[in-house]
Parts: C-alpha cells; sequence; structure tokens
C-alpha cells in the first residue's frame, strides 16, 4: 500500500475510535438525561421506544468495534459518514420522541453538522447539513408532544445545559480531532523529506559510479607509472625516494580500494561480494585501516559488548562509522574515542570528540542535506547525511549533541537483526568503561 494512503488510514482508524467514545458518552448522557426527567421531574416519557433507540445506538457501537477495532478492517471516509448519519438518524427519533423542536436538546445537530465538516470531505459534509436541517423542519412539524405544562424556566435550563453539554464535547473532542489531523499532517510532511533525501541519495549514488568507472583507468595507469619508476637506477640509489613512492603506492591502492567499493555498493563487481564476519572481527579491522589512514593524536577505542556475534561484513556500514570518525577527527585532532554497545537488542555506535562542538542549527537539523559545521569548502552535509541515511536503511537512527563538558557526541543505533546471521546469543552487556 501506498504510505501516503497508510497515513490516511491510520488517522481515519483515530478519528473513528473518537465517534465510537461520542457515541458511548452519548448514550450514557441520554440514559442520565431519560431518567431525570422521567424519574425527578414527573414528566411522561415513551420509555419503551426511546430504551429501543438506545439499544440500536449500543448494538451499532459494538458493530463498529468488532468490524474496525478487533478485525483491523480499514477506516475510510464513507464509514465516517455512516458513523455520524447513525448518529443522526437516532438523535431525530429520540427528539421525535420527546417533544420534536420544542426540546431544547435539538441543538446538538448543531454538533453532527460540525464534526462532520471537520472529519468529513465537503461533499459528506453537505449532506449531512442538508439531512439534519431536514430533521429540524421536520422535527418542527411533526412530533410526539409531552404531557407537561409549558414551563419557562424549565426550557431555559434544558437549553442552557445542552449549550453546556455541545460546547464541552466540540473543545473535547475538537482538540482530539485536529491533533490527529496535525500528526497526520507531520507524518506526511516527514515522508516527503524522506522521499527528497532519498533522491538526493539516488543522484549521489550515480554521480558516484560513473566517476568510479572513470577513474578505474587513471588510478590504474598511475599504478604502472609508479612501478616503472621503483625499478628506475637513480630512483633505486635514493631511499628517501623509494619511500615517498611506496607511499604513494600505498594510497593509490586504498584509492583502488574506494573505488571498489563504491562499484560493490552500486551492485557491481558481485565476484567481491560481503562475506560472513563477527562484530569484534568487523570492528577491528574497520579501526586498524582508519587508524593507518588517519594518523589520529589519541584514539580509544571502548568496546562494551561481552560476546562477539556472526554478522555480514557492510560496505554501506564500514563507510558510515568512517564517516562519523573523520567528522570527528576533524572537529578534534587530539583526542577521538569510539564506543561500542548493546542495548535491548540494538547495537549503539557512539564517537566522541573534544572539538567546538556543532552549531544549535545543524542540531536542529541533524542528517539533512547541506547542513554541517564546515563552511571553507563544497559539498557540505553530505558526510551526516549519508550517516543519517545508512542508519536509517537499517531501521536505526542517528542523533547528535554538545557534551557537557566540551566536544560533541554522534550516536548511532540500529537492530542486531539486520546486521547478525540467524539468532546470535550476545550476552549481558557490561558497564561503561572509563
Amino acid at each position: 500500500m501506498d504510505p501516503l494512503s497508510q497515513v490516511d488510514l491510520t488517522t481515519e482508524r483515530k478519528n473513528m475510535q473518537l465517534l465510537i467514545q461520542l457515541r458511548w458518552l452519548a448514550v450514557v448522557g441520554q440514559v442520565i438525561t431519560i431518567a431525570l426527567v422521567h424519574y425527578g421531574l414527573d414528566i411522561p416519557l415513551p420509555l419503551p421506544e426511546m430504551t429501543a433507540v438506545l439499544m440500536a445506538l449500543i448494538v451499532t457501537n459494538l458493530g463498529y468495534l468488532y468490524w474496525f477495532k478487533w478485525r483491523r478492517r480499514n477506516v475510510t471516509s464513507l464509514g465516517l459518514f455512516c458513523a455520524l448519519l447513525a448518529d443522526v438518524a437516532a438523535l431525530a427519533v429520540q427528539l421525535y420522541l420527546s417533544g420534536g423542536a420544542s426540546n431544547p436538546f435539538i441543538y446538538l445537530f448543531l454538533l453532527q453538522a460540525i464534526l462532520s465538516a471537520v472529519l468529513l470531505s465537503p461533499a459528506y459534509t453537505w449532506v449531512i447539513a442538508a439531512i439534519t436541517t431536514l430533521c429540524v423542519i421536520d422535527l418542527a412539524g411533526s412530533s410526539r408532544p409531552l404531557a407537561v405544562q409549558p414551563h419557562n424556566n424549565l426550557y431555559v435550563i434544558g437549553l442552557l445545559t445542552c449549550f453546556a453539554l455541545t460546547t464541552v464535547l466540540l473543545v473535547i473532542f475538537l482538540t482530539r480531532i485536529v491533533g490527529n489531523l496535525r500528526r497526520r499532517d507531520s507524518r506526511l510532511a516527514d515522508m516527503r523529506q524522506r522521499a527528497s533525501e532519498e533522491e538526493h541519495i539516488v543522484r549521489m549514488g550515480l554521480l558516484a559510479t560513473g566517476a568510479a568507472h572513470e577513474l578505474g583507468t587513471p588510478l590504474a595507469t598511475m599504478s604502472v607509472i609508479l612501478g616503472d619508476w621503483q625499478r628506475i637506477p637513480e630512483i633505486a640509489r635514493h631511499p628517501e625516494l623509494l619511500q615517498d613512492l611506496d607511499e604513494m603506492r600505498q594510497q593509490l591502492l586504498r584509492c583502488k580500494s574506494i573505488v571498489t567499493n563504491v562499484l560493490l555498493s552500486a551492485g557491481e563487481a558481485r565476484a567481491d561480494a560481503p562475506k560472513p564476519t563477527t562484530l569484534f572481527r568487523f570492528m577491528d579491522r574497520l579501526i586498524a585501516q582508519w587508524q593507518e589512514t588517519h594518523h589520529p593524536g589519541r584514539f580509544r577505542y571502548n568496546n562494551g559488548i561481552a560476546q562477539d556475534m556472526a554478522i555480514i561484513s557492510d560496505t554501506a556500514l564500514q563507510q558510515m562509522i568512517c564517516n562519523v570518525l573523520d567528522n570527528a577527527l576533524e572537529a578534534s585532532a587530539d583526542e577521538v574515542e569510539l564506543r561500542l554497545r548493546c542495548e535491548n537488542e540494538q547495537l549503539v555506535i557512539t564517537v566522541l570528540d573534544r572539538g567546538t562542538g556543532f552549531a544549535p542549527e545543524i542540531l536542529r537539523n541533524f542528517g539533512k542535506y547541506q547542513q554541517s559545521n564546515k563552511t571553507d569548502r563544497a559539498g557540505r552535509g553530505v558526510g551526516l547525511f549519508l550517516v543519517t541515511n545508512v542508519a536509517r536503511s537499517l531501521d536505526g537512527t542517528a542523533s547528535a549533541r554538545n557534551r557537557d563538558d566540551g566536544g560533541a557526541e554522534v550516536r548511532i543505533e540500529f537492530p542486531l537483526s539486520s546486521i547478525t546471521l540467524g539468532d546470535t546469543d550476545h550476552g549481558p552487556t557490561p558497564a561503561a568503561a572509563g
């Protein structure tokens, strides 16, 4: 099902629940009112007929509960329309049996019309408005009169009671209905934002794949040239030049590895598909490679997981962690820390630094495209944008905060089941060290 349609159905279901609650209140209110008028004020009412209407309301409500809540059927605008129409019919019959237009509770029709305007489309709303208007006109001309002497004070009391009841119900239910609609609009806005971000990712993936294809040839040519230089006698007699060439060769191999990973992530080079490994081995290899290429001043790795587990070696996961470590190192070259935890079947990866922290605007829009502290070059915010979306693809989240004692903290968490092989008992999580 379309996600946008799913959001609408969820909102309609919540609104139907509100109407069911309103009908229970109507049943209880009618029972109290009928008992008070018939027994308290000694005004005779046709109790069998009015009781039958109440029983019909109860049966209708139980039917809606069974159909929409217990059977989990979808709630549509037509279902809401029929529910309001049933309430209008019940109110019309009860008013017909208790004085018609002379009954001050006739203004409860306004409650039905207002609810329909909020819940339904304009077409359904006008139908409800027309039906309530016809009911009022009909009740003004024909109804079963009450055996009671005219009493202005009694009518005024009933009118005030109806006004207070309508006001309270409108405030309570309109507040909740508008809250449902606002939450629906918020979810729709989030989904549109997410679709826009995914479009950015697809676009960047296409550009990265094209660049990887184009870089393959020049990297291979540079590798051949470096190999030829190392065999030149004049260069072979200078250890410093040989060391520089070796360093260039290592960096060139790293570039080729990055290009290979880009193509692998794009669905190419399937012969080099990810292999099963363990979480500890994966993290140890990732950290060793990152330290070898970045040479941080002080790096601490705090593994707080008691027992290793089998996982799939995921290139996207590796790039996500490296992106966060790269950002932390740029902010704080002197100290970077990575913590690994397991909390409630969630893998939690936390990276801490001692830099200046995130600006308030970045924290409010963390992970959004082109949101970054870096203002000195193009492509700002792409790293954190990719981190957020890789975490989301693993059914997880990425968040950030500024530490009280200085620096920043980026927290990534996602279900262990998204990367583990089968059911793995990873044991209890020990207390955090240092």
